[in-house]
């Protein structure tokens, strides 16, 4: 076959496949596998087109003077509980890190007041577990013992039992009582929520779905927002304004990225020849928001979306187009990271790898500009890279020779293939570091980044191992455990989900060794720490890369296209947003 002859080959559903070949036959082609991934939904001038108002000079001295102003309620707030309330009502707003220096001399007050009250008095459940909560949310090692003092069983306030399912979410390893009140809380909540009032309902039940400490905390702001306007009657009114200015103004910085990294993909041009695989920059851009919402981390997001549109076309790259003799020629050039080695390839896997090359050496750059380790981050990457692909073709293998693995072999490989240590590499050197040491200890056994990378794949197999199986990929951690133990779907799910949960108490742990002995920089565990929340974000209503239309879709059009009205003058410029957004939508969708 000619080299730039173009082959097309049409699937059951109408879908054209397309790839440039240099030497591969027609009938090799059709024997090639399709995900039937559905084409992008949001197109490059709509992205280019989004319109916003909120990053003038007017909204931003109007949140500097509201904050100054909401400044003097931590002062009017006296009493142990209030100051709690207070800071869990900021925390919910998105605005801890407006209010970082004031939450911070509230919680050291909390703290000695606990020091203080030496006779172990009871107190009602709703305060222990609120302060419990928080205290460990921001690191401080206060114990489950705390609990003993509270008559936990015989509680029927519904803001106790809410708060206590909250706490339990934050347990570490072997902490009984914890789990005793999680149990405990659930079952309470879950027989209790047909008598709730609405307001109350709508807490329980999103309580429920997902604990706090799992979501994304960015991604629930608009939620709170919008729960605390309705129904919180007696919440200080320049709370939420300032809420919606600093939301507002976060979504314009985020919709300047978008538009830039929209801009970089579309001049790479790569979507031309990689037909087979997913074209998900918004999704991507989406977990960048997810790892790190922050403005200051623009150079950030952008880097990380480059490194998950590379890691969506290679995962496809492995289990939907390649042949075995391809990918093991393709690891190899990863591998020696030479170009020369892919000159047998089809046109279209050159391509990947050109791409993966040019963006690694891209980001290295970056790096450089901001840190000077150009040659230390470079290298890094490129074994980052390596153990990521070298770890897919030996699932392509598992696949090729039709093996299943018990579930331990799985998850030793999955901890690479999930991808999770790509990010963590990345987000390692984008934050200042490159200590040998730190960096070696990525992906090990018993560290932060190992158990981050088994949530992310078991969270991964949840969401996407029906639509796996159906196409016929390799084994998930769902059909290794139901193969191994010869159990019921349904079962290897639930002993799935006992592992994420296990998984987390190690991850609450090991945040807090880490903050109490300084062994990781805190912007990087933070972020890693949210790659578990994104990911469960992503695959908690089925496969959020793979289908557009769906919860992903929700969560774009709000954090990144629908601000929050403000006034009567912003009124009609923001009508046109939305007016757009839903034309947009009714014709891609």
């Amino acid at each position: 076959m000619e080299c730039n002859k173009q082959v097309q080959v049409v699937d059951d559903e109408q879908q054209v496949v397309s790839c440039h070949l240099k030497s591969a036959s027609f009938d090799e082609i059709q024997q090639r596998r399709s995900a039937n991934y559905k084409p992008n939904i949001w197109q490059y001038d709509f992205l280019q087109s989004l319109p916003t108002i909120y990053d003038g000079v007017e909204y931003k001295l109007r949140a500097e003077n509201l904050k100054e102003n909401v400044k003097d309620i931590f002062v009017e707030a006296k009493d142990q509980l209030a100051k709690l309330e207070l800071i869990d009502i900021i925390r919910k707003l998105g605005l801890g890190d407006v209010f970082a220096e004031e939450t911070h001399k509230a919680l050291q007050t909390v703290v000695s007041s606990m020091k203080n009250n030496k006779n172990g008095e009871e107190e009602e459940l709703y305060m222990t577990a609120l302060r419990f909560k928080l205290l460990r949310l921001h690191g401080y090692d206060v114990s489950q013992d705390v609990f003993n003092a509270v008559s936990i069983t015989k509680c029927s306030d519904i803001k106790g039992l809410l708060e206590l399912f909250e706490a339990s979410y934050l347990a570490f390893e072997g902490e009984t009582i914890l789990d005793e009140a999680k149990a405990f809380s659930m079952e309470a909540l879950r027989n209790v929520y047909p008598t709730l009032d609405l307001n109350l309902a709508k807490e329980v039940a999103h309580a429920l779905e997902l604990p706090m400490h799992w979501r994304v905390q960015w991604f629930d702001v608009k939620w709170r927002i919008t729960m605390y306007e309705t129904y919180n009657k007696n919440i200080d009114k320049r709370f939420l304004e300032l809420a919606k200015l600093n939301f507002n103004a976060v979504q314009a910085i985020l919709q300047k990225d978008l538009r830039e990294i929209s801009r970089w993909w579309r001049d790479l041009r790569i979507m031309e020849g990689l037909n087979f695989t997913r074209d998900r920059l918004a999704e991507s851009f989406l977990c960048s928001v997810g790892l790190t919402y922050e403005p200051q981390y623009s150079c950030f997001r952008k880097c990380l979306t480059k490194i998950t549109t590379m890691i969506l076309i290679i995962d496809d790259v492995y289990d939907v187009y390649g042949s075995i003799e391809e990918l093991e020629q393709f690891t190899e050039a990863v591998d020696r990271w030479d170009s020369s080695k892919t000159q047998d390839l089809p046109e279209c896997m050159k391509t990947c790898f050109q791409a993966l090359y040019d963006i690694t050496n891209e980001i290295a750059s970056d790096i450089q500009e901001l840190n000077g380790w150009q040659v230390q981050a470079l290298l890094h990457m490129r074994k980052a890279w390596t153990g990521f692909c070298k770890a897919l073709f030996v699932e392509a293998k598992w696949y090729n020779k039709v093996y299943s693995p018990s579930l331990e072999e799985y998850l030793s490989n999955a901890l690479i293939s999930s991808g999770a240590i790509v990010i963590s590499i990345h987000s390692m050197l984008s934050v200042g570091s490159t200590d040998e040491k730190i960096i070696n200890l990525l992906g090990k056994d018993e560290d932060l980044v190992y158990n981050i990378s088994i949530i992310t794949r078991l969270y991964n197999d949840l969401g996407t191992s029906m639509a796996e199986k159906e196409r016929g990929d390799a084994p998930s951690s769902i059909h290794c455990y139901m193969r191994e133990m010869n159990v019921s779907e349904k079962e290897a799910e639930e002993h799935i989900k006992s592992m994420i949960n296990n998984t987390w108490k190690k991850i609450n742990g090991q945040c807090l060794k880490n903050q109490s002995h300084n062994l990781l920089p805190c912007s990087f565990v933070k972020v890693t720490t949210n790659v578990a929340r994104m990911v469960q974000c992503l695959y908690q209503f089925g496969d959020g890369f793979g289908v557009q239309d769906q919860e992903t879709r929700n969560h774009i059009i709000s954090l990144l296209i629908e601000p929050f009205n403000l006034d009567n003058t912003a009124k009609d410029e923001e009508n046109k947003g939305k007016k757009k957004s839903e034309g947009y939508s009714k014709v891609q969708i």
